[in-house]
């Protein structure tokens, strides 16, 4: 669709339904398919043989080569772009690096050649930096063949779709140090425009003044994004500033700007007190835009929030928006995005007093005449999928789960794929920045594998512990750890796919909330609950806790002195409960060994309520890999003696092990009290998780943690998010099928 530089507002609306009413008849009549995520590539293997592998290196924003075969994605830190070869996206291929002179900012290819933003500044007061552009006709050997200054400080490049133009925003970012961060702080950026015509060594720039414009220091833009459409029309966000400039690119000036605005939030969570409250109420937040994408004649910002004035007021609205030609709004977001990731468990809550999940990359595509918008969530680590075949309505089509901080969002059309790098890197704590790969055509959307009901807003995440519901089917039970205050008890739909979590029963004790580090569930013959708490080897002692169906505490079981008194950091994990009555006997499965156990022997204790006394036996672990650590995560009665038990390792990613099932059978062990020597467990292979864990081109998860087998017979598995904090947030929740019982 041609847009006229001069459209009253109600010339506009009438334009914008005539042209978007064939794409949203069309939609009506089409059936739906999905992203599935294939492979997922961590960068560090781009490294070569004689680098360290736990060197920082990320990958940020990711362009494609013209044949759609190879990946080329910025490495700041390592001041470098790196190529990967997916002529197999379900097998990426590292393809090496391209040395740069300064940290690259953005990516972008035309024709053979790739554009690369550098920044070559030497400080904040004098910014700098060029655009290398390479051949990479032969993949292999890429040949540098232009460097053009760029006057400043570069942050994002596009190339125009009909491949004229180039536009370079010009940032010359602020200094957060200098002055509290406040703006100004000159000089200002500005759109640098490359004219594309003839070979790169003759491309010639232009430049675009963009002072003057912003309410918000229009004397200092500092333009961070830049989309373009088809009739070479430049979309720039100035995220401090809260504004977007569209800019002519054939003419070189600024046909419309318009302020960004803000929007008040209803039901999100303000405040970080270990608890996802959406309850509160933010109002005047600037919006605030760091991505921007053209759909069809619309605007999409992701509006993540960057900037504190002078009063402490921060931006940022959790959310995106659309916007017509003049700056009108046809759709925010609001809360509603945050919402869907609290219930698809992705909610960062120590982010809470900050921005949420703060949106901060979009992208728009068709895939088989079926119309998206795809935003990014920085913190939630997850990317929102949109249904906007009526652009002013969006419909989330579905969420995919993302690697730790995804920044770049490539759709590839042709080849029917989506890419999505994530920027995070810490080999320390055990996670890697990586390269997703989604495939279009699935007939169903395969994640979440678990959420909460859309009739309650039930925030959840960080599940330790699960069991079935003993008088009905399709029901289970789990619990949240320690990473949330206010302990619960989840009650589960497995009937549904995704599994639902439509009730939450909160613990009390005389009346008040209680902070358990919950890692195990069990459910006694009448209804009640067992759950094991973990200490933490100090103050917090490891509680067993008896607890009624309607989540009152009724008694909570501490272990004998000289049993506590050998406890380490890791204490209780699974929990299982048999008999009734007087014979009631509760199973605690502890994760590590303690003080006076044997190396590779780890305790499972039995108590009998009716007496307080307690007995136990060992487990043997399976060795630890190199520089990792064994334990039990769950303890899972099958009846007559028989338990699962899930032993994992403390890895994750391509360094994950050891996950694995075992069944034991404990109707012949005599458990004897501490002090004597403990029987040996034996124990079984039940099932290796890995090929479960790896199954849906993801990162390797952790945390094993719950385990369950139905009135059916059917066993589920589930693990643990962390809270999304130093974590993706992702939750596996597999239905593995029938087990003998």
């Amino acid at each position: 669709m041609k847009i006229p530089t001069r459209l009253t507002r109600s010339a506009l609306s009438t334009a914008l339904t005539l042209a978007l009413l064939p794409i949203a008849t069309q939609a009506a009549s089409r059936s739906a398919e999905y992203f599935e995520r294939v492979a997922t590539f961590p960068v560090y293997r781009n490294l070569g043989a004689d680098e360290d592998a736990s060197r920082e290196t990320v990958a940020e924003i990711t362009a494609v080569s013209r044949d759609g075969r190879t990946l080329i994605y910025t490495d700041s830190p390592g001041e470098r772009i790196g190529l990967v070869d997916i002529r197999d996206p379900k097998n990426p291929e590292p393809a090496g690096f391209i040395k740069l002179e300064g940290e690259p900012t953005s990516v972008a290819v035309h024709h053979h050649f790739v554009l690369v933003a550098v920044n070559t500044s030497l400080s904040f007061a004098q910014p700098d930096g060029v655009l290398a552009v390479f051949d990479i006709r032969n993949p292999a050997q890429p040949k540098r063949v232009a460097t053009l200054p760029m006057g400043g400080q570069p942050d994002s490049i596009a190339v125009s779709p009909k491949g004229r133009y180039a536009a370079v925003a010009i940032e010359n970012e602020r200094d957060e140090d200098l002055n509290d961060g406040l703006l100004p702080q000159l000089p200002g950026g500005f759109l640098r425009i490359v004219d594309l015509k003839g070979q790169p060594s003759r491309w010639s720039t232009r430049d675009v003044d963009l002072t003057g414009l912003a309410e918000v220091a229009p004397e200092d833009p500092e333009p961070e994004y830049v989309s373009i459409n088809d009739q070479d029309v430049a979309a720039v966000t100035l995220q401090e500033n809260n504004h977007v400039v569209l800019v002519d690119l054939r003419l070189g000036r600024v046909l419309r700007h318009f302020s960004a605005g803000q929007v008040d939030l209803q039901g999100v969570d303000v405040e970080e007190n270990d608890r996802i409250q959406p309850v509160g109420v933010l109002t005047g937040k600037r919006r605030e835009p760091d991505a921007i994408a053209w759909v069809g004649p619309l605007l999409a910002t992701a509006n993540e929030g960057d900037y504190e004035d002078a009063n402490g007021e921060q931006g940022g609205s959790r959310g995106f928006t659309l916007f017509d030609y003049n700056g009108q709004v046809w759709h925010d977001a609001g809360a509603s995005m945050e919402h869907a990731f609290i219930r698809a468990g992705h909610y960062p809550e120590n982010r809470s007093e900050n921005k949420g999940i703060e949106p901060e990359g979009i992208a728009s595509a068709s895939f088989r005449k079926q119309d998206f918008l795809f935003v990014g969530s920085e913190r939630g680590n997850a990317v929102a999928v949109y249904d906007v075949a009526r652009p002013w309505a969006p419909v989330m089509h579905q969420l995919l789960p993302a690697g730790m901080g995804p920044e770049g969002i490539l759709p590839i059309p042709a080849r029917n794929l989506l890419v999505v790098s994530s920027e995070e890197d810490s080999a320390k704590d055990g996670y890697r920045s990586t390269i997703s790969i989604y495939q279009y055509g699935a007939k169903a959307a395969n994640y979440p594998e678990i959420r909460s009901t859309d009739s309650d807003l039930i925030p959840w995440g960080a599940l330790s512990g699960l069991v079935a519901d003993r008088t009905r089917g399709d029901r289970l039970f789990a619990v949240p750890d320690s990473y949330y205050k206010a302990s619960r008890i989840f009650a589960i739909d497995t009937s549904k796919t995704p599994a639902l979590i439509d009730r939450q029963i909160e613990l009390r004790k005389d009346g008040s909330t209680v902070d358990y580090d919950l890692e195990g569930i069990a459910q006694a013959a009448n209804g009640d609950f067992w759950l094991a708490s973990e200490g933490n080897g100090k103050a917090k002692p490891n509680l067993l806790i008896h607890a009624n169906a309607k989540g009152d505490v009724l008694a909570e079981y501490a272990l004998p002195e000289n049993v506590a008194a050998q406890r380490t950091s890791n204490g209780f994990e699974g929990v299982s409960v048999v008999g009734e009555g007087a014979s009631t006997r509760v199973y605690v499965a502890f994760q590590r060994e303690w003080k006076n156990d044997p190396a590779g022997r780890v305790r499972i204790g039995v108590f009998s309520p009716s007496s307080g006394e307690w007995a136990f036996m060992h487990y043997p672990l399976d060795v630890a890999p190199e520089g990792a650590w064994v334990g039990l995560s769950e303890l899972t009665s099958l009846g007559n003696g028989q338990f699962l038990v899930i032993e994992r390792d403390n890895q994750q990613g391509p360094a994950a092990q050891i996950k694995r099932l075992y069944r034991i059978d404990l109707s012949g062990v005599q458990p004897v009290p501490e002090g004597q020597r403990f029987p040996l467990v034996s124990k079984r292979l039940e099932r290796d998780l890995l090929p479960d864990l790896k199954s849906t081109g993801g990162w390797v998860l952790d945390k094993v943690e719950g385990a369950a087998v139905d009135k059916q017979g059917r066993l589920f598995v589930v693990t643990d998010n962390d809270g999304v904090e130093d974590a993706s947030g992702e939750t596996r929740f597999m239905r593995l099928g029938m087990i003998k019982r």
